[in-house]
């Protein structure tokens, strides 16, 4: 279907390097999300694999052919974007058809696409109304049903769903999921949203300042992460960190402990900080805690509780939970 590498991917806008050697495989039907923090690449890196952008060196290919100097239209992708690129003058049905009619594909096949991709995305009211008519959910399905027409080799996403509200955000998130599994097409994801990417991915590849953290299933990440980029940035809240030396440990620089690995009661424990916020969440419950020298750090608790603004408490790391880093912030295995 869309096998996907990258190999040695650089690219330089005057004398900056946004992207600094980049070397990726991506499997046929897999789904891989690069994050990272605005500005790390992430987004260069989808339109160098789209053509929209010209690395200034490494090769590309798609089922093992070399795509490199290949114009996008050559390139058997089809990219979904953040703002849906929907024409206002054309209906539903037209937009989703249009490419194949500039591809000259024969009236019976394109109607048959059309079929299909409307049913699979719930379409089917729609169909004669132009975007203008629709909800920015029901448009990105329309820019995501505009791409399942064309049968593509790799899927391109480009922060599909920073437009829609929280709501919309996890069905069309779902509806993606779902895509993903019937269709078994390769997808290629940009997002800073680290909620979709563990949502979403089998694997993802964690970018910083244009060039590769780590790469690995979620879980990978979340549980072995590879430096403290990497820790801080996936998981939601992010993990705490804390010199050793204020915890009288000699083992590691930084120690890391994840929000939900930490207990809190009146007996003596790793720390001892003043209440400074508490956020109720309905289901959990985020603690903030003013540890002096060693600094804020977050306790997220199971369910409802209730702490008084400036009361006392000591924190209990879960011992098996913690992560060590050494003064180059990678992690101690």
């Amino acid at each position: 279907m869309g096998s996907l590498a990258l190999k040695n991917i650089t690219k330089s806008f005057g004398k900056v390097e946004v992207i600094k050697g980049i070397d990726l495989e991506v499997e046929d039907g897999e789904f891989v999300i690069f994050v990272g923090p605005s500005g790390c690449g992430k987004s260069t890196l989808l339109r160098i694999i789209a053509g929209l952008e010209d690395a200034s060196d490494g090769t590309i290919e798609i089922d093992g052919a070399g795509v490199t100097a290949t114009p996008p239209s050559k390139r058997g992708i089809a990219m979904v974007f953040q703002t849906y690129a929907l024409y206002p003058h054309l209906t539903v049905r037209d937009n989703m058809s249009l490419g194949l009619k500039q591809a000259k594909r024969p009236p019976a096949q394109i109607a048959e696409r059309v079929d299909v991709a409307t049913k699979m995305l719930s379409l089917e009211p729609y169909l004669e109304r132009r975007p203008a008519e629709l909800s920015g959910g029901q448009r990105q399905r329309v820019a995501i049903g505009r791409a399942v027409v064309r049968k593509p080799k790799l899927f391109l996403f480009d922060e599909p769903l920073s437009n829609l509200d929280a709501a919309l955000r996890v069905n069309t998130r779902l509806e993606i999921a779902r895509l993903h599994r019937e269709l078994g097409a390769t997808m290629i994801y940009v997002t800073h949203d680290q909620t979709e990417a563990m949502t979403l991915a089998d694997r993802i590849v964690v970018l910083n300042g244009g060039r590769i953290e780590q790469i690995g299933t979620p879980m990978e990440l979340y549980n072995n992460p590879a430096n403290l980029f990497v820790a801080g940035f996936i998981g939601s809240p992010q993990m705490n960190f804390i010199d050793a030396g204020d915890l009288g440990r000699e083992d590691a620089r930084t120690i890391g402990i994840r929000p939900e690995h930490i207990a809190v009661g009146s007996e003596k424990g790793d720390i001892a900080g003043r209440v400074s916020h508490v956020e109720h969440l309905g289901a959990d419950t985020n603690v903030y805690l003013d540890c002096g020298e060693a600094g804020l750090i977050c306790v997220r608790l199971f369910g409802e509780h209730q702490f008084e603004i400036d009361s006392m408490l000591n924190a209990r790391f879960d011992p098996s939970r913690i992560y060590r880093f050494d003064g180059e912030g990678k992690a101690i295995r």
